[in-house]
């Protein structure tokens, strides 16, 4: 058996393969299982003399071993792409889809840049909340309608301190309050967070939202400040023409309490199917803080003063874009989501 002529053959024909069915080929012809050159070697072996047969099995051995390394790399030098001669110049090129910032993103973070201009911190807390922060500390009564399991989603996980259920918290005022007891006056801060109610699903509804609320606590705070705030805050939002409506309402943690409404931006106040003919566009609760919530973090309600209010994000930015069902903001329907377009 001449080995040393086999690998010349080998090398020769190696040297003329354009193509991976004359690649293929060569393998049959040199390593196939049916006729296979080498294979073939291999199977004389035990015709061989004891003493020649473990030399001979080496040199065959080294031989297919280097076969095949270089059919591995014959192969791979065919599959790589070559190179300009393959590219066709006139094809139209691919189309890149440019992704844009969601509209609940986008509104989220033009609210906190505007709150930000006016010297305001970002405060975060948890989701999962204790009925104290939740609650209690908001003055919150122990029979008020929101506690009760028809309103809140109360988790199967008790608090050490008072034995009741954890909580999902209801709205992000629960960071006012854990903020206000680690830190003492002056407090400007801006909470922006996802809130859960036990709500039913449909188009102005959902058990998942999203709110952004304000706090601020020093000495000589006035309702006037926070008409002052509110103001420059919405014309900054939405125009510097809107109109701003002041309506007295009740909430536990605030004390005198507003419903903020704004002018309609479609219709001018005219009246339309966005503000239901009305003209006017609910869009936020306010209040001066309650100063039972004061004493409850232990600050001096008779030294400090604050206001706080709060708005969903979902339901500015359903104003903002026209946007008809609450639920299209987390179906991720690329073909809605598309349209917006909005960077910042």
């Amino acid at each position: 058996m001449d080995i040393e002529k086999l690998r010349q053959e080998f090398q020769k024909r190696l040297a003329t393969v354009h193509d991976s069915r004359a690649l293929e080929e060569l393998r049959n012809d040199f390593v196939g299982r049916k006729r296979g050159a080498i294979t073939s070697l291999l199977k004389e072996l035990p015709k061989l003399l004891p003493e020649d047969r473990a030399a001979a099995g080496k040199q065959i051995n080294e031989l297919k071993e280097l076969v095949e390394q270089q059919l591995g790399a014959k192969r791979a030098e065919l599959e790589r792409p070559s190179a300009v001669a393959e590219i066709d110049w006139t094809l139209p090129g691919y189309d890149h889809h440019i992704g844009a910032i969601h509209p609940l993103t986008f509104v989220r973070h033009k609210i906190e840049d505007i709150f930000r201009e006016m010297g305001y911190a970002i405060a975060e807390g948890p989701e999962m909340e204790t009925d104290f922060h939740n609650f209690g500390a908001l003055n919150f009564p122990e029979d008020h309608p929101a506690r009760d399991t028809q309103d809140t989603l109360f988790v199967d996980r008790k608090e050490e301190a008072s034995g009741k259920n954890l909580l999902l918290r209801t709205h992000t005022s629960p960071v006012q309050i854990r903020t206000m007891l680690q830190h003492q006056p002056p407090i400007r801060i801006l909470c922006p967070g996802r809130v859960y109610r036990k709500d039913e699903i449909d188009a102005t509804h959902s058990p998942v939202f999203h709110q952004i609320e304000g706090l601020a606590v020093d000495e000589n705070i006035t309702f006037a400040d926070l008409k002052g705030t509110l103001l420059h805050f919405l014309r900054s939002l939405f125009s510097s023409d809107v109109q701003v409506s002041f309506r007295p309402t009740f909430f536990p943690f605030t004390e005198p309490s507003a419903d903020v409404s704004v002018s309609c931006p479609f219709c001018k106040t005219k009246g339309c199917k966005v503000c239901k003919l009305s003209g006017w566009i609910e869009i936020l609760g306010s209040g001066m803080v309650h100063p039972q919530v004061l004493e409850n973090v232990g600050y001096d309600s008779e030294r400090y003063t604050g206001f706080a209010f709060g708005l969903g994000i979902e339901r500015v930015a359903i104003r903002m874009f026209d946007i008809p069902d609450i639920r299209m903001f987390h179906q991720n329907d690329i073909r809605f989501l598309s349209q917006f377009r909005v960077t910042e």
